[in-house]
């Protein structure tokens, strides 16, 4: 997402990536479909309805700057607030507002997954199931994003059809490359590594993004 907001407007970058994800998520969903939880569904999805009505009441697009600081400042501010670090997405309550704040991030900076990983961190979960259920609610939320910028404010994507066609290609292999990999893996190298890359890809994202706005 850092990097179509650099080359496309908002609205193409917001569609092109959100279909992109919806594919990749949705099929580590089915590849994972085993360890879905699927009681946690009903209040994520709630959740997400109410992100959507208020951002369509405002009329909400913004600008690339502010996407780019926004997927840069979510990951930080997940990892330093306390308060985020004792949610469990298990607990009724914090699965609906996870649903709003991952899916109201998602139409703002088209990329949550820092923040729905705090979340998870206090779950109990394994990473199998962790994987597996963010693929589940990230794809429902990418695909309200397709419906939110594609038609709620009646905007359309100038892309060729050929690029989602490569795209949704891509994705569904690196899906499968990724799933392989997380099955060799442990508990606390996959969390300690996707910390690191989160993070640093964040940190540019903000630099970025405060370019962008001042330039």
């Amino acid at each position: 997402m850092a990097v179509l907001i650099t080359i496309l407007p908002v609205s193409s970058a917001m569609i092109l990536h959100g279909a992109t994800q919806a594919m990749a998520n949705g099929s580590r969903t089915l590849l994972l479909r085993e360890h879905l939880i699927w009681r946690l569904l009903p209040g994520y999805a709630l959740g997400a309805a109410c992100a959507v009505g208020i951002a369509t009441w405002l009329v909400l697009v913004p600008d690339p700057g502010v996407v780019l600081i926004a997927i840069g400042v979510f990951p930080w501010a997940a990892q330093w607030s306390s308060r985020l670090k004792g949610l469990n997405i298990t607990q009724p309550l914090t699965t609906v507002i996870c649903g709003f704040v991952v899916t109201f991030a998602q139409l703002i900076a088209g990329a949550a997954g820092p923040i729905l990983d705090v979340f998870y961190i206090n779950s109990g979960l394994g990473r199998q199931a962790i994987v597996a259920n963010k693929a589940l609610t990230q794809t429902i939320g990418h695909l309200l994003r397709i419906l939110y910028y594609g038609a709620l404010i009646s905007l359309s994507s100038e892309l060729p059809s050929w690029i989602f066609a490569a795209s949704l290609g891509v994705a569904i292999l690196g899906t499968r490359v990724g799933t392989m990999l997380l099955a060799k893996w442990n508990d606390a190298d996959f969390e300690k590594l996707s910390r690191r890359i989160i993070l640093t890809v964040a940190t540019i994202c903000i630099c970025r993004g405060v370019y962008v706005l001042t330039s």
